[in-house]
């Protein structure tokens, strides 16, 4: 029995857009005007094929009910805790208190450069800070809880006070707790919440939001010739299976974010597949995040020396996703990220 998936496609921006949705020549992709679309793709396994909506109709009974339920998550408004989705995308700023991370290890390691990263992320138009103390970067080997809370403990107390969203990137339910003692408004496990038994304890218990994030392996392993039988929708029912899990442990609320993990276990064809298609996790109802910044299939695509700012791929990548109606970005490079916005949605008005 074929499993068939619904991604929305053929969108409008902008100006065009609204004019669209006022002929009810389209409708707004996850409730907001800006973004809208006139067309959906089918998958199944074997095949696809894209159709109007207006053809909706004509699909069999079976198919028509699959695709409007799709549909209806694809056309609502997403919500989160703290967060207002209606202007996207919500840029995640980036502060990593390791020694040994792939872009920048090591640069914010003490108090006063924290500190000084911190103000500039803010100022330049974060609304989340995402704070990690152990590098998920390929080939990295995992590190003694104790000493991952060491290096970032003294960022909490900076950001305590600050009006912005505290992400806190780890694997550890250990890190969690201490963290959460003073201050989390998000947890950001890569392990995709597999990697300490704990961790759904803890959320649990807290009713902390969380994203759910995929991860082929470890990091340590994850990019050792990894492998789908089509990584779009193995990735797909991976976020699937995890939220019925979820449910299934009493956790209920719907402050959850998606993100299928670029360059955590996959190639330079899998993140392209899943960089050109990522419309379809719109159906499962939640807010999509991605993190792009100065990833390696950026020089695998330009095919020039490498750099540890990657600006310029970076930005590309995110406005790709941001015109499939992603509303997060994690990125290292706010400042830059936030102009490319600015101007890129005033000439689309």
């Amino acid at each position: 029995m074929n499993k068939y998936y619904t991604r929305a496609c053929n969108f409008y921006y902008g100006t065009a857009s609204k004019i669209n949705i006022k002929k009810s020549k389209s409708i707004p992709l996850n409730g907001h005007n800006d973004i809208s679309f006139d067309k959906i793709e089918i998958l199944h396994r074997k095949k696809s094929k894209i159709i109007n909506l207006k053809d909706i109709s004509k699909l069999t009974n079976k198919l028509r009910s699959k695709v409007n339920k799709d549909l209806k998550n694809i056309k609502k408004k997403k919500f989160f805790k703290k967060l207002t989705l209606s202007n996207t995308p919500i840029l995640m700023g980036i502060i990593n208190l390791t020694p040994d991370s792939f872009s920048d290890g090591g640069r914010y390691n003490k108090k006063s450069l924290a500190e000084k990263r911190v103000k500039k992320l803010l100022s330049s138009g974060a609304k989340i800070i995402d704070v990690g103390g152990e590098s998920t970067r390929p080939g990295a080997n995992d590190i003694h809880p104790r000493k991952e809370w060491d290096r970032i403990k003294f960022i909490f107390k900076i950001l305590k006070n600050k009006k912005s969203l505290v992400s806190l990137d780890t694997r550890k339910s250990f890190v969690m707790e201490k963290a959460s003692k003073i201050k989390i408004d998000l947890l950001n496990d890569v392990s995709g919440l597999s990697y300490d038994k704990e961790t759904i304890n803890f959320l649990k218990k807290t009713k902390k939001p969380f994203v759910i994030h995929h991860m082929k392996g470890t990091p340590k392993n994850m990019q050792i010739r990894p492998s789908y039988k089509n990584v779009l929708l193995d990735i797909y029912d991976f976020f699937e299976v995890k939220l019925n899990y979820l449910r299934k442990q009493g956790i209920k609320h719907n402050n959850i974010i998606l993100d299928p993990g670029i360059g955590f276990g996959k190639n330079l064809k899998h993140n392209i597949t899943l960089l050109k298609n990522i419309s379809i996790f719109h159906s499962l109802g939640l807010p999509v995040m991605l993190g792009l910044s100065r990833k390696r299939f950026i020089k695998d695509i330009s095919k020039e020396n490498d750099t540890k700012d990657r600006i310029g791929g970076t930005v590309s990548s995110c406005i790709q996703a941001y015109l499939q109606g992603v509303q997060i970005l994690r990125v290292h490079d706010v400042k830059e990220i936030n102009q490319a916005f600015k101007v890129f949605k005033k000439l689309q008005n």
